[in-house]
C-alpha cells in the first residue's frame, strides 16, 4: 500500500493546552519548507519503505516504483493506492506496459489498483504519515530548523513503531 506525503514546516503547528482565554501561538520561520515522502507499507511483514523527492509527480513515482522493486528483486509487486493524477498519467501507464509487455496478467511485475477515491481511511499509510507528524507537534519545542522536523518525522518512519487497527484489516480473515 502506497501513499505520498507532504511535510511541510508548519506541521509543527497543532494543538497544545492552554488557558482558554489566552491565544497560544507558535512562531513559524518559514512555511515553504517542505519534503516530499513516498512510503509503502509490505503488508506481508508490515514493513514501511520510504524514498524521499522533491516533490510528488509521475517521474518521482516512477523512481519510488523501482526502489520498491530493488528493495524486492525478482518479486511481483501489487501496489495498491489512491487515485492522484499522476498515478494515473500517461508517464506511469507507459512504465507499466514497458515492464509487463508480453507477460500474463498473473506473471506482471507490478499490478496496480487504487482505493476508493476520496477514502484515505481505508490506507494504513495515512495513519503512518499522521503518526510521524503527530510526533514533530508533541515535540514541537526541539523544531528549531526544518531539518530538526524532518529528522524527527524520518525516525518516526524507520523505528517502525507503528501498531493500529488499519494494520489488520485486510488480512486473510478480514
Amino acid at each position: 500500500m502506497i501513499d505520498e506525503c507532504h511535510l511541510l514546516w508548519g506541521d509543527i503547528i497543532g494543538y497544545i493546552w492552554g488557558k482558554m482565554s489566552e491565544r497560544i501561538s507558535i512562531p513559524v520561520v518559514n512555511a515553504r519548507d517542505k519534503q516530499t515522502y513516498f512510503g509503502a507499507l509490505d503488508y506481508k511483514t508490515k514493513e514501511f519503505l520510504t524514498h524521499t523527492a522533491n516533490k510528488g509527480n509521475s517521474e518521482n513515482t516512477i523512481a519510488f516504483l523501482e526502489y520498491l522493486r530493488s528493495q524486492r528483486p525478482g518479486a511481483k509487486l501489487l501496489i495498491i493506492w489512491d487515485g492522484a493524477s499522476y498515478h494515473r498519467s500517461q508517464q506511469i501507464k507507459d512504465y507499466l506496459d514497458s515492464l509487463n509487455t508480453n507477460l500474463d496478467k498473473e506473471e506482471w511485475l507490478i499490478t496496480c489498483e487504487r482505493f476508493a477515491p476520496n477514502a484515505p481511511q481505508q490506507n494504513p499509510v495515512e495513519d503512518i504519515w499522521l503518526q510521524g507528524k503527530r510526533l514533530i507537534r508533541e515535540f514541537y519545542f526541539f523544531c528549531h530548523s526544518f531539518s530538526i522536523v524532518k529528522a524527527f518525522f524520518e525516525l518516526s518512519l524507520n523505528c517502525q513503531i507503528f501498531n493500529f487497527p488499519k494494520l489488520h484489516e485486510y488480512g486473510v480473515f478480514s
